[in-house]
């Protein structure tokens, strides 16, 4: 889901550069009576971010609608040195978001309206006032729904043992993830060999992630599901005006395409193979490629789904129907033809590179470039370069640039362009076609207070950076991240 693409996204900022700081030393001597420990000392980071975003192609509205978001996020990763050869480290974090297009799982709102009721004769005719509530919402503005917040909880668990030459690192995580809607448990192994006097190194992980969804739909199918062909005589839409496309009042609304989803599951499988290699005193080279494979519940079960061959049917004030698809729209509602559905499985192949070259003590050139591909016919390509120049002893600013492109998925149209007839659809544009662009940079603070304490921890390091994300279908976001790295 995009919000824990957000969330990785925010955090991913400041991560690599404070990771790339960590101190392992390698033994200054072979000999058996005597080897330095992988990690030094205790160490403690802190990581946060904000990430604010608009856009105007909600795909929990069908593709249509407000996109704003916000979201806040922190991690403290702890790294304990529990032998010469073992680390131990712990990650806990947390995702708080303020969304209007989640909010609108359950758009609907009501107010008091006065209605003028004229009776009596032509003269003398008597005006009597009352009130009526009025049930109305719009995909361009967020409703007042318990789905618009919510807070992502994740602990993890990583354990890292280093032979005693440190040429084979063998590794062990474990990791849980919990928010309104979702649960995720899962773990993984990995083995890192380095060759050729630490000059070659070799990796392989495999991870596995068991999850579950706790499905929420749409309001309008909510109810369907419930009470069957009689949902507009019960519940939510007892005594609720429903509107055809010309405005006039209708009961012919039924979402008999909707099935609710029985199984909830949703596992995923991965196995990463990257080699890295010194090629000179100043460059270094690593490629990568990651199979992935996932099997269960991939539809989003909120995503709603409209068809061009079936009826419109709204709720709010008619008045608005004819500016639905516009900002203009703020009082009307299009209720659902169905939900998002996907196929249950998925087969992702990214294949990558990295170059570093050092290009003088003061400038370094970081490039990534990666290709991906999978078998809902999605291909994209993401390049990156950061620069970062060493303007002091202690300073590093770092501009950064990244571009991105993707195809769209083949089960992929626009706000109410699928048709009734066809099995899986989603109108979701991140499974469109698009381009992006990231501008950024970020600033690092080596060694600002090394000889001060806060609890026995000395602050190593200090790094804030901004990136702006613009994406060629409206949506933009901004992101703030910050990390602190101490030391005990």
């Amino acid at each position: 889901m995009k919000k824990r693409l957000i969330t990785l996204m925010s955090l991913t900022c400041v991560s690599g550069l404070l990771s790339a700081q960590e101190h392992r030393t390698n033994p200054l001597s072979e000999t058996p009576a005597y080897k330095k420990k992988v990690l030094d000392a205790v160490e403690l980071d802190f990581l946060g971010s904000y990430y604010d975003q608009k856009g105007k192609h909600s795909a929990v509205n069908g593709g249509i609608g407000t996109e704003e978001l916000d979201n806040y996020a922190g991690n403290m990763l702890l790294s304990i040195p529990v032998s010469l050869d073992g680390v131990l480290s712990f990650d806990i974090g947390f995702s708080a978001y303020t969304s209007a297009s989640s909010s609108n799982i359950n758009p609907f709102m009501s107010k008091q309206i006065t209605q003028v009721n004229t009776t009596g004769a032509s003269t003398g005719a008597t005006s009597v006032e009352s009130t009526k509530t009025l049930q109305y919402g719009s995909p361009w503005y967020a409703s007042t729904g318990p789905s618009r917040k919510d807070v992502l909880y994740n602990l993890g668990a990583n354990y890292s043992h280093s032979s005693d030459d440190r040429n084979t690192i063998l590794t062990v995580n474990a990791n849980v993830a919990r928010e309104f809607d979702y649960e995720s448990i899962g773990g993984g192994i990995g083995l890192t060999q380095l060759f050729n006097e630490k000059n070659t190194e070799v990796g392989i992980k495999a991870n596995a992630y068991f999850d579950r969804w706790k499905p929420f739909y749409p309001t309008e199918l909510d109810e369907f599901n419930t009470y069957g062909t009689n949902f507009q005589n019960a519940g939510y839409f007892a005594n609720v005006e429903i509107y055809d496309q010309q405005g006039n009042v209708s009961t012919k609304y039924l979402p008999d395409r909707f099935v609710a989803f029985d199984d909830y599951k949703r596992n995923s499988y991965a196995v990463s193979l990257s080699v890295a290699q010194i090629l000179t005193e100043k460059m270094q080279l690593a490629v990568f490629a990651d199979v992935l494979y996932q099997k269960g519940l991939l539809s989003t079960p909120y995503h709603r789904i409209y068809f061009a061959d079936k009826t419109a049917y709204y709720i709010g004030t008619p008045n608005y129907i004819p500016v639905y698809d516009s900002p203009d729209n703020t009082e009307v509602y299009r209720l659902a033809d169905d939900i998002e559905r996907l196929p249950n499985t998925r087969f992702k192949l990214p294949i990558g590179m990295r170059l570093n070259y050092y290009v003088n003590n003061w400038l370094t050139l970081r490039s990534y470039y990666r290709f991906y591909t999978d078998d809902w016919e999605l291909r994209s390509h993401t390049f990156s370069i950061e620069l970062p120049v060493k303007v002091s002893e202690r300073v590093t600013l770092f501009p950064m640039y990244r571009f991105y492109t993707q195809s769209e998925t083949k089960y992929f149209a626009p706000f109410a362009q699928h048709t009734s007839k066809q099995k899986y659809y989603t109108s979701d544009y991140d499974l469109a076609a698009f381009d992006s662009h990231q501008y950024g940079g970020g600033l690092v603070y080596n060694n600002p207070f090394s000889k001060s304490t806060f609890g026995g921890f000395a602050l190593k390091s200090f790094e804030i950076r901004y990136n702006y994300y613009d994406r060629n279908d409206g949506l933009s976001a901004n992101i703030v991240s910050f990390g602190l790295k101490f030391v005990q």
